[in-house]
C-alpha cells in the first residue's frame, strides 16, 4: 500500500494528520464500527460497562486500545489505518487530551485524515467517547 498526503495548506500537521491522503496499492478494506470504552461484565444488566466513567481521557485510551484489538484481529495494525472519526460529548476535553491520540497515531509513523464531532451523547450516557476507524491492507 502506499500512501500519498494532500496537504492544501499545513496546519494539520500540527494535529497528527493529512487534510487527505491518496492510497493506493491495497486489496482488503476494513471499516471498523465505532469504538467505546466498554468492557465484558457478566454482572450488569446489558452484560457491559462503562470503563472510566467521567475520566474522558482513560475512555480515549480504552477505545484507541479496542481498536487495536480489532485490527490485529483482522491481520492489521496501526499502520493500516487510513481514516478516523472522533465522536465526543466534550469537545473541549478531548482536545485537551489530544495528546494521547497523537501519541498512539505517530508511533504508527502515519498521519490519517479524520474528523471530530460534537455531539450531545453516545449510546450509553456515561461513554463520552467512539472512535471509527478504516484501515487497508
Amino acid at each position: 500500500m502506499q500512501r500519498t498526503s494532500v496537504n492544501p495548506s499545513e496546519w494539520s500537521l500540527a494535529f497528527a494528520f493529512d487534510q487527505g491522503e491518496v492510497i493506493t496499492g491495497g486489496t482488503r478494506h476494513l471499516r471498523c464500527s465505532g469504538q467505546v470504552p466498554l468492557k465484558a461484565d457478566p454482572d450488569s444488566e446489558l452484560g457491559i460497562s462503562v470503563e472510566h466513567v467521567g475520566d474522558l481521557a482513560g475512555q480515549m485510551t480504552t477505545a484507541l486500545a479496542n481498536i487495536d484489538g480489532v485490527l490485529e484481529k483482522a491481520g492489521m495494525a496501526r499502520e493500516n489505518i487510513v481514516f478516523l472519526r472522533f465522536f465526543t460529548t466534550d469537545v473541549d476535553g478531548f482536545l485537551a487530551n489530544y495528546g494521547i491520540y497523537a501519541e498512539w497515531i505517530s508511533a504508527a509513523g502515519i498521519r490519517p485524515p479524520q474528523s471530530l464531532l460534537g455531539i450531545s451523547r453516545l449510546a450509553l450516557p456515561e461513554m463520552m467517547v467512539e472512535i471509527e476507524a478504516e484501515a487497508v491492507a
